[in-house]
């Protein structure tokens, strides 16, 4: 690790300052040129410990950057994740207070919630089917504390800023059809997703890493070795499958899943 732990520490105090006045602060991998993953992802665990002390409840996990499009644009060759909290979750063709944010853009997910603790090393995708509950159509509601593009250099944000960003995660609706995960092949559940009555963006779930269940089973070993797991009941967002669609305040965003139901909310 790069940075001290004052520097992780302070970085996490300005992305909470951030989130809470709506201003977005200078890109970390300018502040920091030689910050790591490690530091990144330091510096995103204090930020949710600050939360947590503020009264927050951890209620599961997101992961981000699963297609290989993403991936390749970042020039990096594996997902990243971030903490549900309980502040963050919204009611299915519900209301999203627009103003708590700063600039809104929405995915499609699965969303799995698991019947048992599940932990790594060696977790495989049939270990993460064993384990969940059910799987459920779902919207994650991303927002960025740090700015995209640096006004003065134009330089645009790097892993470590969205990683320390918390993965950028901000809220999630869930919604639709439950789904027992052996009832259906995962890979094949599409979403049409609209802004407005406007057809925007579609997708396969497939496109999270040729099954979402390999992501969750990514994130159980990717914990593992802090002495983590995904816990019973936790939601855990498995990645978009489509491109994020920006949003602004009077949409409307619905995804379309077919037989699996329609999950929607509008930002007030």
């Amino acid at each position: 690790m790069a940075l001290s732990h004052d520097d992780i520490r302070a970085a996490a105090q300005r992305l909470d300052q951030a989130e809470k006045t709506r201003t977005q602060i200078r890109q970390l991998s300018l502040e920091y040129p030689g910050i790591t993953l490690a530091d990144a992802y330091a510096i995103q665990q204090a930020w949710v410990e600050m939360k947590v002390a503020q009264g927050r409840v951890i209620k599961g996990h997101k992961i981000g950057l699963t297609s290989k499009a993403m991936q390749s644009a970042l020039n990096i060759n594996e997902p990243d994740s971030g903490i549900l909290l309980d502040d963050m979750f919204f009611a299915d063709g519900g209301l999203v207070p627009s103003d708590r944010f700063i600039a809104t853009r929405v995915e499609a997910e699965l969303a799995f919630v698991m019947k048992h603790r599940l932990a790594g090393p060696d977790c495989t995708l049939f270990d993460v089917l064993n384990a969940t509950d059910f799987v459920v159509p779902a919207l994650e509601i991303l927002d960025t504390r740090i700015e995209r593009v640096d006004p003065q250099t134009k330089s645009t944000r790097k892993i470590f800023d969205t990683i320390a960003d918390n993965a950028a995660n901000a809220g999630i609706v869930l919604g639709g059809r439950p789904i027992r995960p052996l009832d259906t092949d995962l890979r094949w559940i599409g979403a049409l997703c609209y802004r407005n009555g406007q057809l925007e963006e579609t997708g396969l779930a497939a496109g999270v890493l040729n099954h979402p269940a390999t992501a969750v089973a990514w994130l159980a070993n990717e914990i593992a070795p802090n002495g983590l797991a995904l816990d019973a009941g936790q939601v855990v967002l498995a990645g978009s499958f489509i491109r994020p669609i920006e949003t602004r305040k009077g949409d409307t965003i619905q995804a379309d899943y077919g037989p699996y139901g329609s999950v929607s909310c509008y930002f007030a």
